[in-house]
């Protein structure tokens, strides 16, 4: 049985460098819809534990993993039953790598038991024979459960230590792009998505164009570039150009991210035979994309025919350097390694412990000057009651005048301010209410009734006001400033 699963040896004019390898039933199924759409010039390969889905599959190159492990009945859900299938069937995997093998593509639907175990395992065969591995994988759909979404999770972290590039395609969004569809047409569009990514990749490279682009550009990009963003579209039109590329870059498979940032860009522009793509709108495309990205990004871009295509353009883009924090998934269930810690001492051990006692000798001996307290003494007993005697308790006679006094006090001086508002009120009343005219005509002196006939000057002397004297002249008629005051000098300084 085992012939009729492993059949690689194709003659050396159809072995072709780029080899796409389909792990488990979710990597199967994609290997088998890309079969039927076509990748021109690529080698297909499935690799599962399920002898029964492997019969079923249309691809010539077969790989059943862990036939002794298993026997032929899955993983069972089981990553770690799935690696160690893998690793069984190792020798295998590195004969069927050997074949003029350039480039790999691993596809997986990862979560289940033999995608997420095996994948790193073959990943990491290829990257050891310096074969450029690009993996592309999906992560399940919501309601495939949690435990399959972290195992999804676990099994990428550790696939993207042994690929050149790690490409990330969430079903999740798959039902925001194309709604509510029936079971069955859900898994087809995430197998449609795996095979735009892989097909894009490999036929710039195998097909050739008015461009062309080969292997070696092709891995000037993705060799060690970490995660790797897709964003695809097409479009038809007056401005197909720029409606195609933007549409490529705010495809959701981007996962809402900028691709500002990405160190190098692979570029696919596809158009048909009733409409070939003009020289003008692949200016448009390139450049609308190098300043999306950063004029730091490196991008290579080829240009081939696709009669499918009618009037229409295809732009895939396929931008690297990113790492997993630009995947929500990872941001969201960052699975934690927990150390279990037993709460419960386990007596049964048991453990002996060597205590080394050390004796101080004293030789000289002080007379201690501690009192010594003799605690057999009968001490008097101080007895407290827990109630408060000063609660309600009436004040004195004395405590009685003393509040009286300071009442009697503040009354006091609260009446003497109502008293002096009271005055000032009245004044104001009486200027109101009497003749402003009195006051403007009638001098205050007269109004006061105060004598000024018989007042007299001082003499000259006592008349003295800040050291200099007023006086009048002989005549009587003008005031005269006497030039004895200390303060005023003829010579100004």
């Amino acid at each position: 049985m085992l012939e009729d699963m492993i059949n690689f040896d194709l003659p050396q004019e159809k072995s072709s460098i780029i080899k796409v390898i389909g792990i488990g039933g979710g990597g199967s199924n994609a290997i088998n819809y890309m079969y039927g759409k076509g990748i021109t010039d690529v080698n297909f390969v499935v690799c599962n534990t399920d002898a029964q889905d492997l019969a079923r599959s249309p691809i010539p190159i077969k790989i059943q993993l862990g036939e002794t492990l298993t026997q032929g009945r899955g993983a069972g859900n089981n990553p770690e039953m799935g690696r160690q299938a893998a690793i069984e069937s190792l020798d295998s995997i590195a004969e069927l790598l050997s074949h003029n093998t350039k480039m790999v593509f691993i596809t997986a639907g990862m979560g289940g038991g033999t995608g997420t175990g095996a994948a790193p395992i073959i990943a990491k065969e290829a990257k050891e024979k310096n074969i450029l591995t690009v993996a592309i994988v999906t992560i399940p759909f919501q309601f495939e459960g949690r435990r399959r979404i972290n195992q999804a999770i676990e099994g990428i972290a550790e696939l993207k230590e042994y690929v050149d590039s790690l490409l990330i395609i969430n079903n999740e969004k798959l039902r925001q792009i194309y709604g509510n569809l029936p079971f069955s047409e859900a898994f087809s569009n995430a197998d449609n998505v795996l095979t735009i990514a892989a097909k894009g990749i490999a036929e710039i490279i195998t097909v050739s164009g008015n461009i062309n682009v080969d292997f070696a550009d092709v891995q000037t990009v993705m060799s060690n570039s970490g995660v790797a963003l897709m964003g695809s579209a097409v479009a038809e039109g007056d401005d197909r150009a720029l409606s195609v590329i933007q549409e490529a870059l705010n495809s959701p498979l981007l996962n809402d991210n900028d691709i500002r940032g990405a160190k190098n860009i692979l570029l696919n522009i596809r158009s048909g035979k009733d409409d070939e793509i003009r020289v003008d709108e692949i200016g448009q495309i390139t450049d609308y994309l190098q300043d999306a990205s950063g004029l730091d990004a490196d991008i290579i871009w080829g240009n081939t025919i696709d009669d499918t295509l009618g009037r229409n353009i295809s732009v895939t883009i396929i931008a690297t350097g990113f790492n997993t924090e630009t995947i929500p998934e990872f941001a969201l269930n960052k699975v934690e390694k927990k150390e279990k810690i037993s709460l419960e001492e386990d007596l049964s051990s048991n453990v002996t412990f060597e205590v080394e006692n050390k004796v101080l000798k004293n030789k000289k001996h002080f007379a201690s000057s501690q009192k010594k307290i003799d605690f057999n003494r009968n001490s008097e007993v101080e007895k407290f009651e827990l109630e408060d005697k000063y609660i309600g308790q009436e004040p004195s006679n004395n405590d009685r005048a003393k509040e009286t006094t300071i009442n009697v006090n503040r009354a006091k001086i609260q009446q003497e301010k109502i008293n002096n508002l009271n005055r000032n009120q009245s004044r104001y009343s009486n200027f109101r209410n009497s003749n402003i005219d009195e006051f403007e005509e009638v001098p205050a002196y007269k109004r006061k009734e105060i004598d000024l006939e018989n007042f007299s000057l001082s003499s000259e002397d006592s008349t003295e006001v800040s050291k200099f004297t007023l006086s009048d002249d002989e005549s009587g008629e003008n005031v005269n400033i006497n030039h004895n005051n200390s303060y005023l000098f003829d010579n100004v300084d």
